[in-house]
């Protein structure tokens, strides 16, 4: 990726409706150089996809939960479970892997408090080799963006 490449990419993140024409003309390239170089980065995989971003409470979904949990063990079969079932609960958004005395962090969105209550015992408890889980509830987002810095 050089430059013109990141430039593409920002813009996209920025508005990932833009048109073809647009998107040239604010990289400072003519239309068919800049599809040639968005085709590349969607064919090497840099640009994944493309969504929309939702509030969630406009959604339904208001409360929003930083989980960290901890595996019983770090056997091969446990953590493999663990990821497999993480990857089939929706209101997982995203799950980290971490360093340190924490193994996951998961980034978690319920409509209420007894969404979150449900969310624990019926879905994330039942996943098993679970050591521990601590939450933080966000009550406010100060800073949201899927914009990358430049590099």
């Amino acid at each position: 990726m050089d430059s013109k490449d990141r430039q593409i990419v920002r813009a996209l993140q920025r508005d990932g409706r833009i048109t073809n024409q647009a998107l040239a003309q604010k990289v400072n390239l003519s239309p068919s150089p800049c599809l040639r170089r968005l085709r590349n980065l969607e064919e090497s995989n840099v640009i994944r996809g493309y969504s929309a971003e939702i509030d969630p409470r406009k959604y339904g979904l208001s409360l929003l939960a930083f989980i960290s949990v901890r595996l019983t063990n770090h056997t091969k079969e446990t953590v493999t479970n663990f990821e497999s079932q993480v990857r089939l609960i929706d209101e997982i958004l995203a799950c980290y892997l971490l360093t340190g005395v924490q193994d996951y962090l998961l980034h978690v969105v319920v409509k209420d408090l007894d969404g979150y209550d449900d969310f624990i015992r019926n879905r994330l408890h039942s996943i098993g080799c679970i050591a521990s889980i601590d939450t933080s509830i966000s009550y406010s987002i100060v800073k949201h963006t899927a914009v990358y810095p430049e590099i």
